[in-house]
């Protein structure tokens, strides 16, 4: 599918027709579960951020080469250099943009300046896959998703939940209808510990001082976005802080820890999300699916494993005598599916994120190879980023019901 300006902008009807997912309600594609042939093509891909960045596998797939590397840092650079057996690098984004045998960009900045850099790759020429959040407010999404559709080239946001191997699962399951009516979701993002990463090694502060977490939001979102393809259209955000001097002194002017959003989905189903920076809890990112025939829970921080439990036809009686159903417990063993031929065999092994690092490279470079759109592409991009956006903006109205824009021209 040609990524262009007509093809962004294509009805859903013939979208769906085209991409192939026509499972009822989910508007997203099933690039990595189909099968594509094999092509010679290479991709030219240029590295930028040698921190994050340099934990993918751009290098071990079929169809791509590293072509340059940047960093502003040179410890940084050198190690991109290392770990890509790249030879080529520049002293920054805006010096590798500049470089004709550079077909894409991946960005490994630091968040408040992915849509800046996002821009400037595309308007350079460059695809860009951008590490998340996609972008820091409404106007900036406005921003990147006007610039995509201008240029007509490939933007693709490396949110890794969408391919941790539960969510993989669960997206087969919704898709084989196995849930039945799948009306809750949670999802937990639990990080405390942060404040580490506040400083850099000269003692300045980093864009991570007093984050705020909605608008760090995607770890989460994706278990619903990646899953059903649902939209989140209203949210209720509940925040917590205390009398820390960096919730008193951000740029962010962010006096929140914590924050707990309820969401409601253009399917009226419901979707609670935590993301807690500073908390008495297991650090995690993990899931639970909710419906009516069968429902799925990610690992917990405390110790329960992954569980499936099913409507059963046996009921019990409750501690006050009443009649409930018995539901049928599956201790359920998680396929790896980092080691099928979801990936190709290079990419086989063990990554970063629950797996989801492989996915990420070969999800990126497959749908430039095969001139169609990636999963999570600019419009799954914003529907996981902009409503933590305004669920922080919820959180400093103390919890008022807002509306979330909407930019998906299919829905």
């Amino acid at each position: 599918m040609n990524t262009t300006q007509e093809t962004l902008d294509m009805p859903r009807r013939e979208f769906l027709r085209v991409s192939g997912a026509a499972a009822a309600g989910l508007a997203m594609a099933s690039s990595l579960e189909a099968a594509h042939e094999k092509s010679s093509k290479k991709i030219r891909i240029g590295v930028v951020g040698g921190n994050f960045g340099a934990s993918f596998y751009w290098h071990e797939h079929p169809n791509c080469v590293v072509e340059a590397v940047s960093d502003l840092i040179p410890e940084r650079r050198q190690r991109l250099m290392q770990v890509y057996k790249c030879s080529k690098s520049y002293e920054s984004l805006e010096k590798l943009i500049l470089d004709k045998d550079v077909d894409a960009v991946a960005v490994f900045t630091g968040a408040p300046d992915h849509v800046r850099h996002s821009v400037a790759c595309l308007k350079a020429g460059k695809h860009v896959l951008c590490a998340v959040p996609a972008c820091m407010s409404v106007e900036e999404a406005e921003l990147l998703l006007d610039t995509v559709k201008q240029t007509g080239l490939t933007y693709m946001m490396a949110e890794t939940s969408w391919y941790h191997q539960s969510v993989i699962s669960a997206r087969r399951w919704f898709k084989e209808g196995k849930f039945g009516k799948l009306f809750y979701t949670e999802a937990e993002y639990h990080h405390p510990g942060l404040e580490s990463l506040f400083f850099d090694a000269q003692g300045n502060r980093t864009w991570r001082y007093g984050f705020p977490p909605m608008h760090y939001p995607t770890h989460c979102t994706g278990y619903l976005v990646g899953v059903t393809g649902e939209r989140m259209t209203q949210v209720s955000c509940i925040g917590w802080g205390d009398d820390s001097p960096i919730l008193k002194d951000n740029v962010y002017k962010n006096p929140f820890w914590n924050e707990t959003a309820f969401f409601t989905t253009d399917k009226g189903n419901a979707f609670r999300v935590g993301v807690y920076w500073n908390a008495a809890v297991g650090g995690c990112e993990r899931g639970q699916w909710i419906g009516d025939k069968m429902s799925f829970y990610d690992p917990h921080p405390n110790g329960v494993g992954s569980i499936i439990r099913r409507a059963s036809g046996q009921t019990e009686k409750d501690d006050a005598g009443f009649i409930r159903q018995l539901p049928e417990l599956e201790k359920h063993q998680q396929t790896q599916w980092w080691q099928t031929d979801m990936l190709p065999e290079p990419l086989r092994h063990p990554s970063g994120h629950d797996g989801s690092h492989t996915f990420l490279t070969h999800e990126f470079v497959d749908a430039l190879v095969n001139n169609r759109r990636p999963e999570i592409d600019i419009y799954a991009a914003l529907a996981m980023t902009v409503p933590g956006i305004i669920a922080h903006q919820s959180a400093l109205r103390g919890g008022e019901q807002m509306k979330i824009p909407q930019f998906d021209p299919t829905r």
